[in-house]
């Protein structure tokens, strides 16, 4: 039990860092994308009101509630690993 306990806590810890760095990572790539975008189109305006217009298109997008699969593809497969491993 002691072990299952490390290896939940240790694992979320480990899963967190690996969403945050995905995260941040994913935002950093639209950011340049956006500024990009603006450049290269010559939009007349703020760049920083378009850029942070995009950037809440961003938060609601499919690709940003498809990081959320760094927790439940792991956890999914350790309870399953589980399951098999003490009931079959």
């Amino acid at each position: 039990m002691l072990a299952l306990m490390r290896l939940l806590i240790f694992g979320l810890i480990a899963l967190t860092a690996l969403y945050l760095g995905i995260s941040w990572y994913s935002r950093s790539v639209r950011r340049k994308k956006m500024e990009r975008d603006w450049q290269e189109a010559g939009r007349p305006g703020d760049r920083d009101a378009y850029i942070e217009a995009g950037m809440v298109q961003y938060e609601q997008s499919l690709r940003k509630r498809l990081i959320w699969l760094v927790y439940i593809i792991p956890v999914t497969l350790i309870c399953v690993t589980i399951y098999v491993t003490n009931f079959m």
